[in-house]
């Protein structure tokens, strides 16, 4: 099982604009509501390519209830904490010729809330995955994710790493099984600019060194880079197509990489399909379709 932890889930208002200005009125061409968040979207892509998740978090409110009634249409199972006051968020998304995004600040979580989302740390197995994704909000305990992690020590869960640089660094020194910086989070994190393939590679090996098993680097146009545990380095290109979607790409590479892994256990397929992931849903509105992802897919072979 993949339980993924979004913290400060939100449901995505998303409007498509033909074009906008700098003042008067914007009506959009279409509008559409969806779940919001990077687990979330971890879980999403995951239930897509049928390998079992569930998305854990906190949520609050009559949005909170609009928000797990489209994860269980979807599929998604979901088991949040729901805290007793405040609302989950709604985040605004304007597409036009570019994206803007309007991120809504969500409901304060106290610490027994807190506490009852590590009680549910206690739920995990053996050879589980535990995805740790996004930034730890103003409103929760900045060292969330350790305790996390201290709950799970010796239950051989393994762990997947998303988020920024300070939070990364926290959790290096319990082993995650994958982290997935982009190039320029990894640059970020050494305080270098990081761009071509041989220091790109050099600087995740120093993250393996501190203690990551594998290291994923999403390059944008320039494909992806994996240094598994075993010490192989592997690559992958780019799908073309037209990138119309920023939203949640990463988060669909790092889905297909676990999907990819579980079902065969081969770093260079769970790679490719990572890949397709990511780039599947560049090239869509919302987060791919398993139909999107298998063309992607094929095209990467």
């Amino acid at each position: 099982m993949v339980y993924t932890v979004t913290c400060n889930p939100a449901l995505d208002y998303v409007m498509f604009v033909p074009e906008l200005s700098p003042s008067g009125v914007h009506r959009a061409a279409r509008e559409m509501l969806t779940y919001g968040g990077k687990g979330i979207n971890v879980s999403a892509i995951l239930t897509r390519l049928g390998v079992p998740t569930q998305a854990l978090g906190f949520v609050a409110g009559f949005t909170g209830e609009k928000l797990k009634t489209l994860l269980r249409a979807d599929g998604i199972p979901c088991d949040f904490v729901e805290l007793a006051a405040g609302d989950t968020r709604i985040n605004v998304k304007i597409k036009a010729e570019t994206e803007m995004d309007f991120n809504a600040a969500g409901p304060t979580v106290g610490e027994a809330d807190v506490e009852r989302l590590l009680e549910q740390m206690d739920r995990l197995q053996p050879e589980d995955v535990l995805v740790l994704a996004g930034s730890v909000s103003e409103n929760l305990p900045r060292d969330l994710y350790e305790r996390m992690l201290v709950r799970l020590k010796g239950k051989s869960v393994r762990i997947v790493v998303d988020a920024e640089a300070a939070l990364l660094r926290e959790t290096l020194p319990h082993r995650p099984f994958l982290i997935k910086p982009n190039h320029h989070e990894l640059g970020e994190f050494f305080g270098k600019e990081l761009t071509d393939l041989d220091a790109i590679v050099e600087h995740a090996h120093r993250l393996q060194e501190m203690g990551a098993r594998n290291v994923l680097v999403s390059r944008a146009a320039d494909g992806a880079v994996l240094l598994d545990e075993t010490g192989a380095c592997h690559t992958v290109g780019t799908v073309a197509g037209e990138v119309v979607n920023s939203v949640g790409c990463g988060d669909s590479m790092v889905a297909g990489f676990l999907a990819g892994w579980l079902q065969t256990g081969d770093y260079a397929h769970a790679l490719r399909l990572g890949a397709a992931c990511g780039s599947a849903t560049a090239f869509s509105p919302l987060l791919a379709t398993k139909a999107e992802i298998d063309r992607c897919l094929q095209v990467l072979k």
